[in-house]
């Protein structure tokens, strides 16, 4: 027979594999703490959106408090004696930083996208382009889009002959370049991308590692079931966007292997799988802002399914259309999504300005606000403004705006 769980007890199992049951660190946020989270949780999602803070500065803090983001950003984009390089960005999840050890386990994915995840065609049609991107970045090192383009547009000047190319198609092969396991992210400069070749960036070890198609999926099947801790099929194979045929191959795998365990639970239309020794918590824990990226959530259904919680980013939605706002963060309190907020640090007058703050429904208003003011406090601090402002809109917002 089938083991069964409650809803209560999936969602206790998510969120503390996510790493919201365990007790932030009390003393300064070091590279150890930064190390075992990531083991944990697998991947930091980007985004281009910095309204608030940048979505992959945004786990690490919910998680473990203030930190240092500069830690995150030598543990990304630096490799230096006694420090190497922690993460590597790939196409994971979507665009992420990942374990630089896994890498190699991409490599599959790598084979699929040749000429790059888009614009093939115009990869397609300028194989020497590929060639000259290529050979550019060896000769500068580490360089934008923009400069590697710069400086083709030169060496064409040199050997008397205009660009043969139109100016975004090198942007197109560096990133196709990218996604093709040729060229790496070395560092970033505000957010721009520096490419740099593979060799340069990862360790030989790295590098040389060899893993069949069939094993890397497994691998990546069993570190979602880790950062999941229960999850039906749909919810295993998002954590790094693997094809139904791929997750189902690997889950009958971990199945016989022991490694999973499939399971029941309470209101999911879906089989479920528990990763083996997870511990299931007696009681709900956890309190923390949460970014639209956050692994916790950025797979919606799953959302629904665990919080009955239903969350849409409305980014490209029209302002006049908007229900909550342009980007807003689940609040979690005591293991449980019971509020949301749309945040903006505004920089001109030194606030985390909340546009809006809405209650779901059932919640105290007054528990609710005391405790979300703290962490907006805390936020606000973090991100080095002097204090947290409220604005009119939802139904929390004078509750809120009494306690900052």
């Amino acid at each position: 027979m089938t083991p069964a769980l409650s809803a209560a007890q999936a969602r206790r199992i998510a969120v503390a594999a996510q790493g919201f049951a365990a007790t932030k660190p009390r003393a300064t946020v070091n590279r150890a703490h930064l190390r075992r989270l990531l083991a944990r949780i697998q991947l930091l999602q980007m985004d281009s959106v910095s309204v608030a803070v940048r979505a992959h500065y945004a786990p690490v803090f919910s998680r473990l408090g203030p930190y240092d983001r500069g830690l995150l950003d030598r543990a990304a984009w630096s490799h230096r004696a006694g420090s190497p390089r922690l993460l590597v960005e790939y196409w994971a999840h979507e665009a992420a930083l990942m374990n630089v050890a896994d890498w190699p386990l991409m490599r599959w994915r790598m084979r699929q996208w040749p000429h790059g995840r888009w614009g093939s065609h115009i990869v397609q049609a300028n194989p020497q382009l590929v060639e000259d991107v290529t050979a550019a970045v060896a000769e500068l090192g580490p360089a934008t889009a923009g400069q590697i383009e710069a400086h083709l547009a030169a060496a064409s000047g040199r050997a008397g002959r205009g660009p043969w190319w139109n100016r975004s198609d090198t942007k197109w092969v560096a990133e196709a370049l990218f996604a093709s396991g040729v060229l790496t992210t070395a560092t970033r400069v505000g957010f721009a991308r520096h490419y740099d070749l593979v060799a340069n960036v990862l360790p030989p070890e790295v590098l040389t590692r060899q893993v069949d198609d069939q094993e890397a999926v497994r691998e990546l099947m069993l570190r979602s079931a880790d950062a999941l801790g229960v999850g039906t099929e749909a919810d295993l194979r998002d954590y790094f966007r693997l094809s139904p045929a791929q997750a189902k191959r690997a889950i009958a795998a971990l199945v016989a292997d022991g490694e999973l365990e499939p399971v029941q639970v309470t209101g999911w239309g879906a089989p479920a799988y528990l990763r083996v020794g997870q511990v299931i918590p007696r009681t709900d824990r956890g309190t923390a802002l949460l970014c639209p990226f956050d692994p916790l959530i950025f797979f919606r259904p799953r959302v629904q399914r665990l919080f009955d919680f239903f969350y849409r980013i409305e980014i490209y939605i029209p302002e006049e259309r908007r229900q909550y706002g342009y980007y807003v963060w689940p609040f979690l309190l005591n293991g449980q999504l019971v509020a949301r907020v749309d945040l903006k640090a505004d920089r001109r007058h030194d606030a985390l300005h909340v546009v809006g703050a809405f209650a779901e429904q059932g919640r105290s208003h007054p528990a609710v606000a005391e405790a979300l003011a703290a962490e907006l406090e805390t936020m606000a601090c973090w991100l080095g403004l002097a204090r947290v402002s409220v604005g009119d809109r939802g139904d929390l917002a004078a509750e809120l705006r009494r306690r900052t």
